[in-house]
């Protein structure tokens, strides 16, 4: 197990286990091995049943919270959590992974009580460190975090998790460029890291004020609760829409409302694409090809073809004044909004409905610019002209859809499939 050999390690707690059923530390490892080769339906009934063989033990309660977690059942696994601290209230691990638990669920005060709980058992602990780090992070206490990871690498010099923390430190901090440092370690020390390798990618985009000015709001927003997100997002649309009847009603004010309106239409409009067209721009860095992930670079390629469209379809509309080249610039370029979503999503139905959702757009859009600049040129006459007219009809619905897909984005990417 501790090789990550986890078949092998199910082959030999199975043998064990034949020769003595009743050993409930043999269930609960066999349910960790199941719980990591993705058998969770086996693994809950392993743990449920040590848990069976011996009710007032911690173990079996703490592997049934580990798998649950790794269902994300997050609140399940907190109350499982809760019972293994109740019967050993001095085993570290256990308040680590509770601190993993509500981290999971937006619950940054909770994590960070319960991570120092657990470090004033092993004040050397390395993962209630590591997670109280994360949690300082979310709350906004960059100095307090950097004073915490600073420790944490004075205690384990080569904890890649720990390196990983201390880059994304950095990065709240505003060095990007000596993150890069200890995300680059963290690899190093451990090459299949997530943290650190993601950490790598928005480092290197960060290299571009825009993105740095991009990247503060998004870590801003992951600081929130899903419902002071969604406050600020429709908060902001209706003071828009509220600003645009004053600026319409009231004509000697709207050049003072106008670039408030500008404002907000840019900054709405680069939180949808200021991650995918980076990611494309940095495949143009050898380096930056190389950190970035296989779904990122099918997204940046998807972005690229409709970036291409819509440059085309621009140049084609000043070249020749045809409405239905505008149409269609615009067809491409809305689209890479809920396109750059699709793998943001958690894998299941979240993210077949973000990709359907994303064809719908596409679709809408250039069923709207192809009949409008088609249909006189194919068909000819008035019947031209109608099918010209139905794709002008069509406009406004892809916009309202273009829009509307963003809300459905923000709700598929907070979504939590449990497994």
């Amino acid at each position: 197990m501790e090789q990550s050999r986890h078949e092998l390690a199910e082959r030999e707690l199975r043998q064990s286990l034949a020769v003595e059923p009743n050993n409930p530390r043999g269930h609960a490892l066999l349910a960790l091995c199941l719980s990591h080769r993705e058998n969770y339906k086996e693994a809950m009934q392993a743990a449920q049943q040590a848990i069976h063989l011996a009710p007032d033990e911690s173990l079996g309660h703490y592997v049934l919270a580990c798998v649950l977690n790794d269902r994300q059942r997050y609140a399940e696994a907190e109350a499982a959590l809760r019972e293994a601290i109740a019967i050993d209230p001095y085993q570290p691990d256990y308040f680590a992974h509770l601190a993993q638990t509500q981290l999971a669920q937006r619950q940054w005060q909770a994590a960070l009580e319960a991570a120092d709980e657990g470090l004033a058992i092993d004040p050397e602990h390395v993962n209630c460190t590591n997670l109280r780090v994360m949690a300082l992070v979310k709350l906004g206490r960059k100095t307090d975090a950097g004073d915490a990871v600073q420790t944490a690498l004075e205690i384990n010099p080569d904890d890649a998790l720990t390196h990983a923390n201390q880059g994304w430190t950095l990065i709240e901090q505003g060095q990007h460029v000596k993150a890069m440092e200890h995300f680059r370690e963290a690899l190093r020390i451990d090459p299949n890291l997530e943290w650190a390798r993601f950490g790598i990618v928005e480092a290197l985009k960060a290299r571009h004020f825009i993105y740095r000015i991009m990247l503060s709001y998004f870590l801003w927003m992951m600081k929130l609760s899903g419902r002071a997100q969604w406050g600020i997002i429709i908060g902001g649309y209706v003071g828009f829409r509220i600003l645009q009847s004053v600026a319409r009603d009231q004509p000697a004010v709207a050049p003072w409302i106008m670039p408030f309106l500008i404002l907000y239409v840019v900054f709405a409009v680069m939180t949808w694409v200021a991650s995918p067209l980076f990611n494309l721009l940095l495949r143009l860095s050898r380096f930056g090809r190389l950190a970035l992930s296989r779904e990122e670079i099918i997204t940046s390629n998807w972005t690229g073809l409709c970036l291409f469209g819509a440059i085309v379809s621009l140049a084609f509309f000043f070249a020749t004044g045809a409405l239905g080249a505008l149409v269609a610039a615009l067809a491409c370029g809305l689209t890479i909004p809920p396109l750059s979503v699709i793998y943001r999503c958690d894998e299941g139905w979240p993210r077949k409905t973000m990709t359907l959702v994303t064809i719908a757009v596409a679709g809408m859009g250039l069923s709207c610019a192809g009949l409008t600049f088609f249909g006189p040129l194919l068909v000819g006459g008035g019947n031209g002209d109608r099918l010209a007219g139905i794709g002008m009809n069509l406009f406004m619905p892809f916009i309202l859809c273009a829009i509307g897909s963003q809300f459905a984005a923000n709700a598929l990417v907070s979504a939590v499939v449990r497994k």
